[in-house]
């Protein structure tokens, strides 16, 4: 149960457009405000975009101390289904964490049509570190990582030890989905990233069974790149991948 209010700029946020859907989610320690300029843009295009709040996020870390990874499983999940009983076709991206449940889904439900991690989170050797440890209660935030001056995220100024435990498995169970992921996939990776290492998107592309599969490298932007120098240029691309996946089927029914 989370005990706090949803901060103002991490609440969950829905567009209602055509039968196009995109899920963007949000990462660790993180809220919706990483990806609500993402997520405007692909609305601007008439798709059918839903931003969901993962379970223990954007309140207080204390909410976030209490929830696990199934919860945030269960979150994105909900999220998945309020976008499949409105649209046709599913598209998923995701920053961080977001790309590392972005995966996850896709493991999961092969219908999706495209996928979209930026910066996904598979294996972070710093993290691993502290498997199994309980003390101390609170870390120092890992949010914000931006180039850009004067940009900052709407992220905790604590990491509950706990909450590393959590993501730790969530890593490991998606490591494990990542050959049974087919569809197309347009991986993002800035070559400077000081929470994830770039070489997780080398490792998700390699991994992966898709015949389609792209990295495009981000030279202006840490690891927030929904909010940095390079968050037009990720709007512009996945627009790009959405529009030219889906036209075939637009085709189809016109």
């Amino acid at each position: 149960m989370e005990n706090h209010s949803v901060l103002k700029g991490a609440e969950p946020f829905y567009f209602e457009g055509n039968e196009i859907g995109v899920l963007v989610l949000h990462g660790f320690t993180g809220s919706t405000q990483s990806m609500r300029f993402l997520g405007e843009q692909l609305a601007s295009e008439g798709y059918t975009v839903y931003g969901p709040r993962l379970q223990g996020h954007g309140t207080h870390y204390e909410d976030m101390e209490q929830s696990t990874y199934e919860e945030w499983v269960q979150s994105v999940v909900q999220g998945y289904q309020w976008i499949k009983e409105r649209c046709d076709q599913i598209f998923i991206a995701g920053l961080s964490m977001g790309g590392t449940l972005t995966l996850y889904l896709a493991g999961k439900y092969p219908e999706v049509k495209g996928i979209m991690p930026i910066n996904a989170a598979i294996d972070i050797p710093d993290l691993e570190q502290m498997r199994g440890q309980t003390e101390p209660r609170f870390l120092d935030a890992i949010g914000s990582d931006i180039k850009a001056e004067g940009v900052t995220e709407l992220a905790y100024e604590k990491t509950p030890i706990k909450s590393i435990q959590e993501i730790l498995e969530l890593m490991e169970l998606t490591r494990k989905e990542l050959r049974s992921i087919k569809m197309p996939a347009l991986i993002f990776k800035s070559l400077e990233d000081h929470v994830v290492p770039p070489e997780n998107s080398d490792h998700i592309y390699e991994e992966m069974s898709s015949e389609k599969k792209e990295i495009v490298e981000l030279h202006g932007s840490y690891h927030v790149a929904t909010l940095d120098n390079d968050k037009e240029l990720i709007a512009e691309k996945c627009k790009a991948f959405i529009a030219k996946l889906s036209s075939q089927h637009s085709w189809e029914e016109k």
